[in-house]
């Protein structure tokens, strides 16, 4: 059935990517977002605005069956800017479906929200535990999601691990700069822990289970995530392999290289942020037992499939001197200015 579906964030990796599959699938989609769309197919369906602004979200999803907030903001920016984007956009976003009668809200959250949980694989069950101002964000914006709920909405809440695909970058751009560049990679430790990741085409197809799913079993809070992981060493060791240059992941003793990405970070020398750099010391991957069970929800591509995906639409693009790999670091579709870590190269 078609259905008239608003997009926030519809100009950045997942709603980009999401907007795409649902015009696709022959959906009426209008796409919000502060920065104009790229992609010719969706031009024509996208408006630019903040979604902090009130009046012109609920004007935007009047007449719309489903909403899906993909908006937000990333772990690098400013404390105050990420509270007022990811909080303060969620709390407008939901207010503006309240008042237009949204049928179906879903909240694209993280399982960032667990902080950094000892209990592997984490369920849904799990506290939030909040560790720093994106987690801190991202947890609120769940609360208030809640309250919705709670008072008669129909809000489903995913919360993916890390997902990459074509145009993400991030931190991801280093390691694939420093692979074709036939470098070695370094790891935190061993780099023995299995770290799950999500590639974006298994989110976006949830995203649509979602959409056609039950009321009752869409209305939820879901973990999303790749069923197929192994450590993070075998990853990063496979885009290695991809690049050809026989280099090999190398471990860094843990403590000293976590005190100096400290360092680095309250410098602003390094885009690696304290948290990221933690949850690469312990295992990290959450039960997706209740998606499958409720949504039937099967992800196709494993953490390696989704890693050398995005390796290989990475170069594709340096090799046609894209402009998609812009190094603005604003969005995930920006590599991250690596900083002081670019200097570090030649040690490996």
């Amino acid at each position: 059935m078609a259905r008239r579906v608003v997009v926030t964030g519809s100009a950045g990796m997942l709603g980009g990517h999401l907007a795409r599959r649902l015009v696709l699938d022959g959906h009426d989609v209008l796409g919000v977002d502060l920065r104009p769309q790229d992609d010719p197919l969706l031009t024509a369906g996208h408006r630019i605005g903040d979604v902090r602004d009130l009046p012109l979200m609920t004007e935007a999803m009047t007449g719309a069956d489903a909403v899906v907030h993909c908006a937000g903001a990333l772990p690098s920016y400013p404390a105050e800017q990420i509270h007022d984007l990811i909080v303060g956009g969620t709390r407008t976003v939901l207010e503006a479906g309240r008042q237009a009668g949204v049928e179906r809200l879903v909240h694209i959250s993280s399982t960032a929200v667990y902080g950094l949980p000892t209990l592997v694989p984490t369920p849904e069950e799990h506290p939030r535990a909040p560790v720093d101002p994106y987690t801190r964000a991202k947890a609120a914006a769940e609360e208030l999601a809640e309250k919705y709920r709670a008072d008669g909405m129909r809000v489903p809440i995913l919360r993916p691990k890390t997902f990459l695909g074509p145009g993400r970058m991030g931190l991801f751009a280093m390691l694939f700069e420093w692979a074709e560049e036939g470098r070695n990679f370094p790891v935190l430790g061993s780099g023995d822990k299995r770290i799950q990741m999500f590639a974006i085409e298994d989110l976006v197809d949830a995203v649509a289970i979602v959409l056609d799913a039950p009321a009752d079993v869409a209305d939820d809070t879901y973990n999303l995530a790749a069923a197929e992981f192994g450590t993070l060493r075998e990853d990063f060791q496979a885009v290695l392999d991809a690049a050809g240059h026989g280099k090999r992941v190398v471990s860094l003793p843990a403590g000293p290289a976590l005190a100096g990405l400290r360092l680095l970070e309250r410098s602003k020398l390094s885009p690696v942020y304290g948290r990221l750099a933690r949850k690469l010391l312990a295992d990290s991957y959450v039960s997706i037992d209740k998606a499958r069970e409720r949504l039937g929800f099967r992800p196709k591509l494993s953490n390696q499939d989704a890693i050398l995906r995005t390796y290989a639409w990475w170069r594709e693009h340096r090799a046609a001197g894209s402009p998609a790999l812009s190094s603005g670091g604003a969005t995930s579709r920006d590599a991250w200015r690596q900083g002081a870590l670019s200097l570090a190269k030649v040690f490996f």
